[in-house]
C-alpha cells in the first residue's frame, strides 16, 4: 500500500487523495497502467504536475480502457495540456466508439497543435465582451470571459480574462464609489411561501399604507413643519382637491425607464387607484443639456403598457415663470443668496461657507435678474438656499445657468431650476399629497419642507420607500448611453438590456412586471432580487396566454421512407393542450419533417429517452411514432438527414418521448442573447403581429420582434421553459 501511495503522490496527487484512490480497485488499477505507460513514454523524467493531474482525471471520468493508452499518449507528449482539452478528447471518443478512429478527426475536436494569437483574443473579446457585460453590472471580468472563452475555445483563460478587464475598463472607466459600495442583502423570494398570489401591490400594502396620511391631515406626519399658517393652507388644499389623494410618477425625461421604475409607477398610480385619487405624470425636464423627444415619447408609452392612465400629463417647465417668481420672492424673504463660487469648490461634504452668504438682499435680486438676462458666463454664479441639508450639504443649489435651448421653452429661459428647488414646488403647485419617492431622497425631506415653508406655500408630504434593484443588470443612464453610443448595444430597446422598452421587445408582458413588483412589495429597506424570479412572473403569465406553436432551431431534415412521396394531411394541435377549448390550429405533415438535433443520438446513453437507431420515438400531436432506418452524414461525418418508418401510436409501444417537429415550415430568425440563429416554425404564426407572443413547445417562450417582414419573421426569446428539454 505505501507503494502504491508513493506511485501517486508522485504524480501530484495529496496523500490524502491517493489513499482514498486506493478504496477503488478498479480505479487504482487503471491509475498505475497509466502511469506506468506515462513512465514508459517519459523515460528517467518525472511525470509533471499537470500531466498528473490531466492523467488522474483522464482516468476516472474514461469509460473505455481500451482507449487509455491512446489518451495517455496525448496527455504526456503534451498534445492535450488543459483540462478543456481532455473533455473535448472524452466526449469525442464516447461518440465514436469505432475501433479505427481518424485521428486527424480527433485531433481537431480537442484542439491540438491550435495556437490562439494575442490579436485574436483582443479582436473577440472586442466583439463578445460586451454581451454578457449586460446581465452583470459589477462582475465585468468573470461574465465577459466566459463568453469570450466561447469563441476562443482553446484560448489560455488567464490571457482572455485580462484582455476582458482591460477593454470593460477602457470602455465604462474605473469603477464609480457606487460600483464599490457593499451590496445589500439580496431577498428571494419563494411562491410557496408567500401568500401574495393575485394581488395588487396596493392590497399587500394595507398595513403600510395605514401609517399614511388622510389628505389634510399632513401636519399628523412624523417630521411634518408646522408653521402659524399651516392649517389655513392645508384648508384650502382640500377645498381645491376636494380631499382627492393626489400623487405623482416625476422621472427624468434624459432615459428610458427601467425595471427599478416599474415599481415606482405601481406604486404611485396604484396607491392612487386604491384610494380613488388621481396620478400626474410629470416629466422633470430642468436639464436641457440631456433631454430628447424621444425620452419623453418612450416615458409615456411604457407608463400605459403597464395599464396606468396619467390623469395629465405636467412638465416641471410648465411653471418656470412661476418658479422664477417664487425665487424671487424667496430672495426678497432672505433666504436665498446669489453665489460666485464655482461648480468644483462646491463639490462634496466639507464644502466651505459662500462669502457671499450675506450679501444684502437687493444685490442678489439685481444679480439674479442678470442671470435671467444671460449677462454671467455657465458657471460664473448661481442662486443658492440658506439651509442646511439633513446629509450635512450646505445652501443647495437653486438656479444654474445653462446657454442650452429647452426642449419645450426653447431659448426662453437661461437658467435652469435645480432638483432641490423643483421637485417639492411642482408638488405643491399640482397639490399633491403624498410624494412618493426612493429612499436616496430622504435626506431631501428636510429641504423639501423647508423650502414650502419658508414660500409659505402647501406643503405635500414626502414618503420614501426602499428602490428595487436586480442583480447582474446594467441600469445606470450614463453606462447605458456609453453602451449605446459605443455601438455595444443597438439602443434603449435592445432585449438585452431591463429597460422596460426592452423587456417589451424581449416578450414581457406588462401583467407580469406588475405581479414581480406586487411580490416584491414597498419596504423601506432596498430591495435586490434576482432577475430568475422576474422570469418565473413572465412565466406565470406566459404559460396562461402564449397560444403554443412547434418550431425547431437547429434542424435535422427526416424523410419518412413507409410514406407515398406526395403524402400530405394536416394535424390539429391545440393552442392550449391543458385547455382545448381555447382553440386549435392546423399544421401540414407529410413525407419530409424535421426536427430537433438534440432530439437524436446515434450513441444510446443511459437515461436518453428520445431518437436513437434502436429506440423510437413519438411525434407531438401527429399520432406516429418513428423508427431510425439509415442515419446519413455529409462528408464531415456529422449527421445530416436521418431515414426513418412511421407507424401509428396506437399499433405500436408506447416510446419513452414525444418531440416536436414542423413539416413544410416557416424559416425565421430567433435571437437569443448572444446568439442568432436561423430556425423553423410551424405555419401557424405565419400571420403573427409585433409583440405576439408563443410558446415553442419543449423549447421556451418567444415574442415576435419589430425587426420582422412580411418576407422574414424574427424572435426574441422571452425565457426558457422550467423544464430542461434535454430531459424530457
Amino acid at each position: 500500500m505505501a507503494d502504491a501511495v508513493s506511485i501517486f503522490m508522485s504524480i501530484g496527487l495529496s496523500e490524502q487523495k491517493a489513499k482514498e484512490t486506493l478504496k477503488n480497485e478498479a480505479l487504482t488499477s487503471t491509475l498505475k497502467k497509466a502511469i506506468e505507460q506515462a513512465q514508459g513514454l517519459l523515460g528517467s523524467a518525472s511525470v509533471d504536475k499537470t500531466a498528473g493531474t490531466l492523467l488522474y482525471n483522464m482516468v476516472t471520468r474514461l469509460k473505455d480502457t481500451n482507449r487509455l493508452s491512446f489518451l495517455t499518449e496525448y496527455i504526456i507528449t503534451q498534445k492535450i495540456t488543459s483540462e478543456l482539452q481532455l473533455s473535448a478528447a472524452l466526449d469525442f471518443l464516447k461518440s465514436h466508439p469505432q475501433e479505427n478512429l481518424d485521428r486527424l478527426e480527433f485531433e481537431t475536436a480537442c484542439g491540438v497543435g491550435v495556437v490562439v494569437t494575442p490579436e485574436q483574443i483582443e479582436d473577440a473579446v472586442r466583439t463578445l465582451h460586451s454581451l454578457r457585460l449586460l446581465w452583470c453590472e459589477n462582475r465585468f471580468g468573470l461574465c465577459s470571459s466566459g463568453e469570450a472563452r466561447t469563441a476562443l475555445k482553446w484560448a489560455d483563460g488567464k490571457i482572455v480574462k485580462n484582455e476582458v478587464d482591460m477593454q470593460v475598463l477602457h470602455l465604462l472607466g474605473p469603477k464609480t464609489e457606487a460600483d464599490l459600495e457593499k451590496k445589500p442583502k439580496v431577498y428571494f423570494y419563494c411562491p410557496c411561501e408567500a401568500n401574495t398570489e393575485g394581488k395588487s401591490l396596493m392590497e399587500q400594502l394595507r398595513g403600510e399604507a395605514l401609517k399614511f396620511h388622510k389628505p389634510g391631515e399632513n401636519y399628523k406626519t412624523e417630521g411634518y413643519v408646522v408653521t402659524p399658517n399651516t392649517m389655513n393652507l392645508l384648508k384650502k388644499h382640500l377645498e381645491e382637491t376636494g380631499g382627492q389623494v393626489r400623487t405623482r410618477f416625476p422621472p427624468e425625461p434624459n432615459g428610458i425607464l427601467h425595471i427599478g421604475h416599474a415599481k415606482a409607477i405601481n406604486f404611485n398610480f396604484g396607491f392612487a387607484k386604491a384610494n380613488n385619487g388621481i396620478c400626474f405624470l410629470r416629466y422633470d425636464d430642468t436639464n436641457p443639456e440631456k433631454e430628447e423627444e424621444k425620452y419623453f415619447t418612450a416615458i409615456r408609452e411604457m407608463v400605459e403598457w403597464l395599464g396606468y392612465k396619467p390623469y395629465a400629463v405636467t412638465h416641471a417647465s410648465d411653471n418656470f415663470q412661476l418658479l422664477y417668481d417664487l425665487a424671487v420672492d424667496l430672495i426678497r424673504r432672505g433666504h436665498a443668496y446669489v453665489c460666485h463660487q464655482r461648480g468644483e469648490e462646491l463639490k462634496g461634504h466639507n464644502v466651505p461657507p459662500s462669502p457671499w452668504r450675506e450679501r444684502p438682499v437687493e444685490e442678489s435680486l439685481i444679480l439674479f435678474d442678470r442671470m435671467r438676462k444671460g449677462m454671467f458666463a455657465e458657471g460664473e454664479v448661481t442662486l443658492r438656499m440658506k439651509m442646511v441639508m439633513e446629509d450635512g450639504k450646505m445652501d443647495p443649489v437653486a438656479y444654474r445657468i445653462k446657454y442650452t435651448p429647452h426642449h419645450r421653452t426653447g431659448d426662453t429661459w437661461c437658467i435652469y431650476p435645480t432638483y432641490d428647488y423643483t421637485h417639492c414646488l411642482c408638488d405643491s403647485i399640482e397639490n399633491i399629497t403624498h410624494s412618493l419617492c426612493t429612499k436616496e431622497f430622504q435626506s431631501r425631506r428636510s429641504s423639501y419642507f423647508w423650502l414650502c415653508n419658508a414660500l409659505d406655500v402647501y406643503c405635500p408630504v414626502q414618503w420614501e420607500y426602499g428602490r428595487l434593484n436586480l442583480t447582474y443588470t446594467v441600469v445606470s443612464k450614463r453606462k447605458i448611453i456609453k453602451l449605446v453610443e459605443t455601438g455595444i448595444v443597438r439602443d434603449w430597446d435592445d432585449p438585452r438590456l431591463f429597460t422596460l422598452t426592452a423587456l417589451r421587445r424581449r416578450g414581457f408582458p406588462p401583467q407580469a412586471i406588475n405581479n414581480f413588483c406586487a411580490r416584491v412589495g414597498v419596504t423601506v429597506a432596498q430591495t435586490t432580487m434576482e432577475p430568475h424570479l422576474l422570469e418565473a412572473c413572465v412565466r406565470e403569465v406566459l404559460n396562461d396566454t402564449a397560444p403554443r406553436a412547434m418550431a425547431v432551431l437547429e434542424p435535422l431534415k427526416v424523410t419518412i421512407t413507409n410514406l407515398p412521396t406526395n403524402a400530405q394531411k394536416e394535424v390539429r394541435v391545440p393552442d392550449f393542450p391543458a385547455n382545448e377549448a381555447k382553440g386549435s390550429h392546423v399544421v401540414p405533415f407529410s413525407k419530409t419533417i424535421f426536427i430537433e438535433k438534440s432530439d437524436f443520438r446515434e450513441v444510446m446513453e443511459k437515461g436518453y429517452k428520445r431518437l436513437t437507431p434502436d429506440q423510437p420515438v413519438g411525434l407531438r400531436h401527429a399520432g406516429y411514432v418513428i423508427s431510425v432506418q439509415r442515419v446519413i452524414k455529409d462528408g464531415c461525418g456529422n449527421v445530416c438527414e436521418l431515414e426513418v418508418t412511421c407507424a401509428s401510436s396506437d399499433s405500436v409501444e408506447k416510446p419513452k418521448a414525444f418531440i416536436q417537429w414542423v413539416s413544410d415550415p416557416l424559416q425565421c430568425e430567433v435571437l437569443s442573447h448572444p446568439h442568432s440563429l436561423s430556425a423553423l416554425v410551424d405555419r401557424s404564426v405565419g400571420k403573427s403581429k409585433v409583440f405576439d407572443k408563443f410558446q415553442f413547445e419543449r423549447v421556451g417562450y418567444f415574442s415576435v420582434d419589430p425587426d420582422s417582414t412580411s418576407e422574414k419573421l424574427v424572435f426574441n426569446r422571452t425565457v426558457t421553459l422550467k423544464e430542461d428539454p434535454g430531459k424530457i
